[in-house]
């Protein structure tokens, strides 16, 4: 059911989150569990998961932290080293411990120190993940020191995704968290094979957004946030409802005293807003009868999973709603990403208990 004011669709995917480990972890899992069916979970704590041995506990951590009913699923994933091993991946996507391979070049991000340094070293991990069918998922950016921070995605594009599909044509690969123009049309140029998450703050903000009011550590993420025309081109992408394109928040919630430093972390907190800014950026466009497909439909069926079976019913409110600032943890606090006081959605059905 789709009107002007509510919206009644399959209940939606996260198909990249962050939930960190330990206090942090337990403080912002319940927003993400409490909508969500199922998340794609990132491997970059600390140790890493790189294997399934470390990927099990990791996983009973999360469900631990939920009521032994609760039906959020997390789908771990491995963290792709120049030493992983084929048989290692192997043994985790066919024992169902691992739902994909997530590669980060090494120094690229959060944790990123154990990435890969040089990708011909895992090309056999490429070829029996070929041959199992499971999906790659690749932070899209080099990590060049001399390629400018706005650049790094589409040389990764030219330098290491063109070249590794060329070499892996039937492997499946997502490009995560896609932010500019270029990564939008090369995805669109693909015949097959190629999906691409896109983020609500990367659809939502502009990198003006980083200098409102001096320096905003809160915008701060990586990738950065790009130039309006790449702002613009991902938007049109989300809402035409092709199925390469599907949600990942990429939610990566960090202390406030990481973010208020010198060096502060790059990571934006949007679980708790993310569903409520896509619904805005859809009703804006006026394709509200696309968002179901963006953040329900098209990601299970690039990995090749059912649909959930249940809803979820959204509702525009007549007023602007109250959005949550921050979560705290401990002492200190995690930021909640709103880039606008003009939020109308929110969820009426649907919602579970986070814990």
């Amino acid at each position: 059911m789709t009107t002007s004011n509510e919206l009644r669709i399959l209940r939606p995917d996260d198909w990249h989150l962050h939930l960190r480990d330990g206090d942090l972890m337990r403080s912002v899992l319940p927003f993400s569990a409490e909508l969500f069916g199922r998340a794609i979970i990132m491997p970059n704590i600390n140790p890493p998961v790189r294997t399934v041995k470390e990927a099990i506990p990791y996983y009973q951590r999360i469900r631990d932290s939920l009521s032994p009913d609760h039906k959020f699923k997390p789908l771990m994933t491995c963290y792709l080293t120049d030493e992983t091993a084929p048989a290692e991946v192997r043994k985790g996507y066919e024992t169902g411990v691992f739902s994909a391979v997530k590669m980060y070049p090494a120094g690229a991000t959060t944790n990123s120190e154990h990435g890969i340094t040089d990708i011909g070293k895992v090309h056999r991990v490429f070829e029996t993940m070929e041959e199992l069918g499971m999906p790659l998922l690749l932070h899209g950016e080099v990590a060049d020191p001399e390629v400018d921070v706005f650049d790094r995605e589409a040389v990764f594009i030219d330098r290491i995704l063109e070249p590794l599909r060329r070499d892996f044509s039937k492997l499946r690969i997502v490009l995560e968290h896609v932010t500019t123009r270029y990564g939008v049309e090369y995805v669109k140029s693909a015949a097959a094979g190629i999906g691409s998450t896109v983020t609500p703050h990367h659809l939502a903000v502009n990198r003006n957004a980083l200098f409102e009011h001096g320096i905003n550590p809160h915008m701060f993420c990586l990738p950065v946030v790009k130039r309006e025309e790449d702002r613009l081109s991902l938007i049109n992408a989300v809402i035409s409802g092709d199925p390469r394109f599907f949600l990942g928040t990429d939610s990566a919630p960090h202390l406030v005293s990481d973010k208020e430093k010198a060096n502060g972390s790059g990571g934006i907190f949007s679980a708790p807003t993310a569903i409520q800014i896509a619904a805005k950026i859809f009703e804006e466009n006026g394709t509200l009868e696309n968002l179901e497909a963006f953040v329900s439909i098209n990601g299970a069926r690039f990995y090749g999973m059912e649909t959930n079976p249940d809803t979820i019913v959204l509702k525009k409110q007549k007023r602007p709603v109250s959005i949550l600032d921050s979560v705290r943890v401990n002492e200190d606090r995690v930021k909640v990403f709103e880039p606008a006081d003009d939020l109308c959605w929110i969820v009426t059905e649907g919602l579970r208990t986070g814990r």
